[in-house]
């Protein structure tokens, strides 16, 4: 009975010490379906994702999803740290080391209470290995809560850096692409201004945006719980914003950079279908139709009269449902797993962006409330 609870205490301190240097250390996707991470965070995101379903409020239900991300990476230090400390002290009491107990018989809180004192190296000494294996196995587990401490230290600072970097580019493609984006809000923006020529800039600055948020999410998945700033905002809809404008621009529009947009293309379904991967999410087409018929003439009209033109060929429409079909299910599944809205391809309403609102109401001037202007007209009348 001694040697398999020993045996069952390393199994668990390997295994929790595994399981955080493959989350924190290692800078590479794991691709084993059994860890303690991915099992963790399935276990605690599905009630958590039924809590936030049960709330009408769109504001509050993003509250509650904005809180998993930072909450579920606390509480999963402290279950590695709990799992162990609850490893060594199984060990000790296996091993029944002699103790130095106030109470004169060592039970198994005995050598739980020496093991988490002896981890966060409180030091008190009330209660102490008497011999060497015992004083050796609580070396060890000292030595492993100041690596687990300082891991966490490092580990912390990394994943904020990531997460700034990821969202001040969310936050530059509000005035660019309105708030929630859309592609054709982004090209029919950079018609009016014939500023097509802009493209190849902003989409170049997009693709490496894509290889940074593929770098980051698949070494941190956890990042993919971080909500962004703005209700209406987040990665997965910037990126799918940039997934429809390259397919709109691959499919034909006339002055558009289609060598660009076929390279951003490349890297935003590939940061796409990796992170899929991760989450082992299947494709999932999109049900209803993100771009039907008529929604996609509608959108050809609304690109014409901002002097985009769309390729008119007969074969536009099933080359543009090629694109979409390479990455909408991909995304689709995602944003079913995540609680996301999916960008529309074209907005039926007018949409105020975020940088036109406050909490007092919309754009303001000399202190009055005005109503939002189009970005042409800001620039033009100098807002």
């Amino acid at each position: 009975m001694s040697a398999l609870l020993v045996i069952i205490g390393c199994a668990l301190l390997f295994a929790i010490l595994w399981d955080a240097f493959e989350s924190i250390v290692l800078p590479r996707r794991v691709t084993r379906r059994f860890r303690l991470t991915r099992g963790f965070y399935r276990t605690t995101w599905v009630p958590w994702r039924m809590l936030a379903q049960s709330i009408h409020s769109k504001k509050q239900h993003e509250t509650v999803l904005s809180y998993f991300g930072p909450l579920s990476l606390i509480v999963l230090l402290c279950v590695w740290a709990f799992g162990l400390i609850v490893a060594y002290a199984m060990i000790q009491w296996a091993l029944q080391s002699p103790v130095n107990a106030p109470e004169g018989v060592a039970t198994f809180g005995t050598y739980l209470y020496m093991s988490g004192e002896t981890f966060v190296t409180l030091g008190y000494g009330d209660v102490s290995p008497r011999e060497s294996l015992g004083r050796f196995i609580s070396v060890a587990e000292a030595a492993t809560g100041l690596g687990f401490v300082a891991m966490i230290i490092g580990y912390l600072p990394i994943l904020s850096q990531a997460f700034s970097r990821r969202e001040v580019s969310i936050s530059l493609l509000d005035a660019r692409a309105g708030s929630p984006p859309s592609a054709s809000e982004l090209l029919r923006r950079h018609g009016e201004g014939n500023n097509l020529d802009e493209l190849n800039s902003l989409l170049r600055e997009w693709e490496r945006w894509a290889a940074e948020l593929m770098e980051s999410h698949l070494s941190y998945p956890v990042l993919s719980y971080f909500r962004s700033q703005h209700d209406n905002q987040s990665w997965l809809a910037a990126l799918t914003t940039v997934l429809d404008t390259c397919a709109l621009v691959m499919t034909g529009v006339r002055g558009a950079p289609s060598r660009q947009a076929r390279l951003t293309f490349a890297m935003a379904r590939h940061a796409m279908v990796d992170l899929s991967q991760v989450f082992l999410t299947p494709p999932l087409a999109p049900e209803p139709d993100r771009l039907p018929h008529e929604r996609f003439l509608q959108l050809r009209d609304a690109l014409a009269s901002a002097g985009v033109t769309l390729c008119n060929e007969p074969t536009a429409e099933a080359r543009l449902a090629e694109l979409r079909g390479m990455y909408e299910p991909y995304v689709n599944a995602l944003a079913e797993l995540l609680l996301f809205d999916l960008p529309a391809w074209i907005h039926v309403t007018e949409k105020t962006d975020n940088w036109q609102t406050s909490a007092w109401g919309r754009a303001s001037a000399n202190g009055h409330t005005v109503t939002a202007l189009p970005l042409q007209a800001v620039e033009d009348d100098h807002f």
